[in-house]
Formats: structure tokens, C-alpha cells, sequence
């Protein structure tokens, strides 16, 4: 069996008397991207500090790549990079000044630093800036700054906070395409609140609400954790909607203009039949009929029973 890059096992932490993670355990395995997926003060931000050796644990263990971080912290950070929520730059080096520097805390050799630096601003797109003051850049260019720092050493795993926040649309297209090529060489976590950056980024969840995991599994997984109760149908000869209430298992009926309707169900095979064996019987020409998914913030709200 593949040994995870990551596990985490019984992590509990607590700020005074409040615990912000209680007897969080998962593991994450060797690339892809993870979304580590959350509510604001659930316990993200907590867990992903712990993980990557900023926040000492009350209780419990983090192995990365199979050292403890808490009793080999130094040879664990080896293997991580990582994006706080906001990046550790300094604004009044340039782009190349500041990832010289941290290639230095990275132990990188000071031989192998200038092509480390090189290579990690090729990687990033921020080449042609690299002569730039870094208070002078873009917000998404700011961003990739603090991404390479994150994957300047090389690492096998790599942790971002929040990293599209505060950007506009495309520079968030931008930081996703970023992302999804990093991912392709090592395992990425993302930390983020925003359920449609989890969509159209990851292909695994963990998600921590109130301290604790409620979710674990692939995006695909998340995406069909509740049972659709509901069809859209599209009928073109646009029966009257009483005729759509009275059939068998129907809850209720909702216009969506245009030819299209909603239909609550309590048993959707059967319900589908009827409806199309009806519209072929009256003539309604069914055009389309298809089972609608919960949406994402259906789901979020479930899990976290909010």
C-alpha cells in the first residue's frame, strides 16, 4: 500500500480554553491537489500552521514523509513549502533579492542558489520582473513571488493559504493555472473557504468544520455526498402544470421558463419513467430530462450543519 506524504493522527489544539482542532486524523497521498476545505474559524488555518511546523500541537502527531514534526521539526520543513495567507515578502528587495534570500533560510548552497532562483522565476512567470521592486507589483504578481518562495528547495509538498484571495478574475485563472502545473511534480494543499476554487482546482477534499473533519474523499465524492432530489425536464408542447402535479411521485412542480420545469421526486427511476412514458402518450415532446446535482453550498452547509 502507497505510504502517504502526509499523516496526520488525533491532532488537537487549543488557544486558552477554546479548542480549534479536536482529534483531526487523515492522510494525504504523493501528488494531486488537496483542498483543505472550511468555514472562516473552523479550524483551517490551525491544522495547516501545525502541519507545516509554525504552531506546536496540544495533542497529537503530523509525519511528513514519515518524520515526526514534532520531534524532527527541522528535517520534516525540509520537504514543505508553504504560502501563509499573507506572503512573507519584503517589499523593498527586488524579486531576485528576495528569493536569494529565501533560498538562504531554504539551506539551498550558495553555489546552486542563482540557478535555483533562475529556474523557480522561469516557473512562476515573474522572469521579466525579476530587476522589480516587489511594492511595485501587482497583487497576482505579489502572489507568484510568494509562490516561488514556497517551491524554491524543490519540495515534495506544498501548502497555500488562501492563495486566490484578494485577487480579481483573472489574476485568480492565472494562479490556478500556476497551481495545477506545481501539482503536476509534487502534492499541493489548499486552504480556502471559497467552494468554487475547490471545484475548479482539486481532485481531493478534506474538510474541518468546527474543529473537526466531517469530510474526507474526492471532489467528485463531495460533489454527490447529498441524493439529488429534484429533475429538469424540457417539454416543448408546455403542458398545463397541474397535469405535471398530478403525476405519480410527484412533490411539487417549478417553472423555470422557457420550456423548462423542476420536478420534486420521492423516487426518481420511477418518476423519470412516468414522465416520459406520459409526454410520449400526451404529446408533450419531451426534449430534455436530466437529475439536478446539489449545489456545492448545499452540500458545504449539510457537512457543516449550518
Amino acid at each position: 500500500m502507497e505510504e502517504p506524504i502526509v499523516r496526520v493522527e488525533n491532532l488537537s489544539h487549543r488557544y486558552s480554553v477554546q479548542w480549534a482542532v479536536r482529534d483531526v486524523s487523515f492522510e494525504i497521498f504523493k501528488n494531486g491537489i488537496y483542498g483543505l476545505l472550511g468555514s472562516n474559524g473552523a479550524g483551517k488555518s490551525t491544522t495547516m500552521n501545525i502541519m507545516c511546523g509554525v504552531l506546536k500541537q496540544t495533542k497529537g502527531n503530523v509525519f511528513v514523509k514519515g518524520i515526526n514534526m514534532r520531534e524532527h521539526a527541522v528535517e520534516a520543513k525540509r520537504h514543505i513549502g508553504f504560502l501563509p495567507q499573507k506572503p512573507p515578502l519584503h517589499m523593498d528587495l527586488t524579486v531576485e533579492e528576495y528569493l536569494k534570500y529565501s533560498a538562504n533560510l531554504r539551506h539551498i548552497p550558495g553555489k546552486e542558489i542563482h540557478k535555483a532562483v533562475i529556474d523557480v522565476m522561469g516557473r512562476c512567470g515573474i522572469s521579466h520582473f525579476q530587476k522589480r521592486l516587489i511594492r511595485n507589483l501587482s497583487g497576482g504578481y505579489q502572489q507568484r513571488v510568494g509562490i516561488a518562495q514556497a517551491i524554491i528547495h524543490n519540495p515534495d509538498f506544498v501548502v497555500l493559504d488562501e492563495p486566490t484571495n484578494g485577487l480579481d478574475p483573472n489574476q485568480i485563472m492565472e494562479v490556478r493555472h500556476l497551481i495545477k502545473e506545481i501539482a503536476e511534480e509534487r502534492t499541493v494543499v489548499l486552504s480556502t473557504h471559497i467552494l468554487t476554487e475547490v471545484q475548479a482546482t482539486c481532485d481531493y477534499i478534506r474538510m474541518i468544520e468546527q474543529g473537526s473533519l466531517v469530510f474526507a474523499g474526492t471532489v467528485r465524492e463531495f460533489d454527490n455526498y447529498i441524493t439529488p432530489t429534484s429533475v429538469v425536464v424540457s417539454l416543448l408542447s408546455m403542458p398545463p402544470i397541474d397535469d405535471l402535479r398530478s403525476l405519480p411521485g410527484i412533490v411539487s412542480v417549478e417553472e423555470l421558463g422557457g420550456t423548462k420545469y423542476r420536478l420534486q421526486f420521492v423516487n426518481a427511476q420511477e418518476m423519470m419513467e412516468k414522465v416520459v412514458e406520459i409526454s410520449n402518450i400526451r404529446g408533450w415532446r419531451l426534449n430534455e430530462i436530466y437529475l439536478e446535482k446539489s449545489s456545492l453550498d448545499a452540500i458545504f452547509a449539510e457537512l457543516s450543519k449550518k
